[in-house]
């Protein structure tokens, strides 16, 4: 339901905007970029592809509207933009509950200003969790999509939020990164983790734990999923 109605209010969109006088490329764009918005709601990487796809290649095979060729590189481009390649070998983009880190800093206490990481940091719900965790903490985000980014920033004007890859990034400033990440890339992330970042400071994720490591600690969020704490020591 929630993918025919995105559907359905981008044709409606498309076919409103025509009939104002936009070119249909411009309208194309639009109508686009509001399927798109809407797919963020999408609870798995894959149903947002399909919610944010839908409208132009729905379009394309009705053939309703003549186009020029290049017309259509424009939600393509638009497309990428949101949901990056790359972005499909990381995390789908779960968020993290509410209060699924509330009690880290009894475990993990932090000085005041302590640099916190939250690494893909999605539209911002990781962060907002760390905050409460965090209050007096200096709270960072890192994503990889530009608009993704963007509403993040928007959401958490408190933190400190940029775009840029996770994996390229430099760890070493902070005391705490937090991740939501895949089960396969656990492995690299405490690789990084280690090589990286000083010792004492921590890695923290959210449901998957590091396979073969055993972690400092474990929490449970109040929705049953595990919070696995992993201490770094320089060897």
């Amino acid at each position: 339901m929630p993918a025919l109605l995105a559907w359905g209010g981008a044709w409606a969109l498309f076919t409103t905007l025509q009939q104002l006088g936009l070119p249909g490329a411009v309208a194309l764009l639009l109508a686009t970029a509001a399927g798109a918005a809407c797919s963020l709601l999408g609870p798995t990487w894959w149903r947002r592809g399909l919610i944010a796809a839908g409208f132009p290649l729905s379009l394309a095979l009705s053939g309703a509207v003549a186009l020029p060729a290049w017309a259509w590189l424009l939600p393509l481009a638009l497309l990428l933009l949101v949901y990056p390649l790359n972005a499909w070998r990381d995390a789908p983009l779960f968020p993290t509950p509410a209060r699924a880190l509330q009690d880290l800093a009894v475990v993990i206490p932090l000085p005041e200003g302590a640099l916190v990481l939250d690494a893909g940091c999605g539209l911002g719900h990781g962060l907002q969790s760390l905050r409460l965790a965090y209050p007096h903490a200096r709270l960072h985000g890192l994503e990889w999509s530009w608009p993704l980014r963007a509403v993040c920033a928007l959401r958490c004007p408190w933190a400190r939020v940029r775009q840029g890859d996770i994996w390229r990034a430099d760890w070493a400033p902070y005391a705490l990164v937090y991740l939501f990440q895949r089960p396969e890339s656990m492995a690299r992330a405490f690789g990084k983790a280690q090589a990286q970042m000083a010792t004492g400071t921590w890695l923290v994720s959210l449901e998957f734990e590091v396979e073969g490591v055993v972690a400092a600690g474990r929490l449970q969020a109040p929705d049953g999923r595990a919070v696995w704490l992993y201490r770094v020591v320089q060897k």
